[in-house]
C-alpha cells in the first residue's frame, strides 16, 4: 500500500460510524450483509449509511456486491490489512515495541470486544 491510499483509509476511519460499520462488517466475513440490515443494526438512515458505505469502498477498506434487489457489503480484508501493515512497516518501521504493543492490543480486543 502506498501513503495516498494509506491516508485514504485512515481518513475513512476517522468517523464513530464508520468504525461501528467495520466492527458489524468483521465477523460476517466476505458473505457481508445487505445494506438495510446494516443500517438497522447501527440505527442509521439509509442516506447516512449510503453516505459512509461510499467512502469506505472509495478508500478500499468495503466491497459491494448485488444480489437481486440487494446490496451487499462486506470488508475487504486486503484493505484494511494493507493499511495496518503500511503503519506498521513504513511509519513505525516494525519497531519491535510498536509491534509487541499491537499484538497485545488484539488480544486484549479479542477478549473484550462484543459483537455488533
Amino acid at each position: 500500500m502506498n501513503r495516498s491510499k494509506a491516508l485514504a483509509a485512515f481518513s475513512a476511519l476517522s468517523h464513530e460510524a464508520r468504525l461501528d460499520l467495520i466492527r458489524l462488517l468483521v465477523p460476517q466475513g466476505p458473505e457481508g450483509l445487505p445494506a438495510g440490515e446494516i443500517a438497522r443494526r447501527l440505527g442509521l438512515s439509509s442516506s447516512r449509511l449510503s453516505f459512509h458505505l461510499s467512502a469506505m469502498e472509495g478508500a478500499g477498506l468495503l466491497t459491494s456486491r448485488r444480489v437481486a434487489r440487494n446490496v451487499f457489503y462486506a470488508v475487504d480484508a486486503a484493505g484494511i490489512g494493507g493499511a495496518i501493515g503500511w503503519l506498521l512497516s513504513d511509519c513505525c518501521m516494525a519497531h519491535p515495541e510498536v509491534v509487541a504493543c499491537c499484538r497485545h492490543g488484539r488480544e486484549e480486543a479479542e477478549a473484550e470486544t462484543p459483537v455488533l
